[in-house]
């Protein structure tokens, strides 16, 4: 897939709102072989998508062993919304909190007052973070309505192949 085209595709309004969530899922293949599918927060920059995670996380040795993964963001409502991400991360150790963190923690519902307190408790427990840095490498939406998944279009296609003959 041509950068322009996953450019495109992000750019849409739907894409947009999706990329606007709080939680991505986020698969990788751990260093045992096996799969693994994380649920983890997000910000999207305009052209990378930014997780931040523990210097210690599991997965970190697993993504430098394979940096390939592929992403999830997607509503719970009839028809969903589906946008799919693959990609190649890129892992950036940094010390204390990255700004993304702050951000992609910034839509859940606290006080003031609660915001300061979580603020200092993540600045007391973090010396440094992991900023995950994914650049997207093909992507899909998915909504049901003008866009549907490979093999329903290409059912589609071969129902009207029968209706023709």
């Amino acid at each position: 897939m041509q950068p322009n085209e996953i450019t495109a595709i992000l750019n849409l309004p739907i894409s947009q709102e999706l990329l606007a969530h709080d939680l991505l899922r986020m698969a990788y293949v751990a260093k045992d072989g096996t799969p693994r599918n994380v649920p983890i927060g997000f910000t999207f920059n305009g052209s990378e998508i930014i997780v931040c995670t523990t210097k210690n996380a599991p997965k970190l040795p697993s993504l430098r062993h394979n940096p390939a993964v592929a992403l999830t963001i997607d509503t719970e409502v009839h028809p969903p919304k589906i946008l799919l991400i693959r990609g190649q991360v890129e892992l950036d150790v940094v010390d204390g909190i990255p700004e993304e963190y702050l951000q992609m923690n910034g839509s859940y519902e606290m006080t003031p007052e609660q915001r300061v307190e979580w603020e200092a408790e993540v600045r007391s427990l973090y010396d440094g973070m992991v900023r995950i840095v994914i650049t997207p490498t093909w992507v899909k939406l998915i909504d049901f309505e003008t866009t549907l998944p490979t093999a329903v279009e290409e059912l589609i296609q071969q129902r009207a192949e029968r209706q023709r003959a």
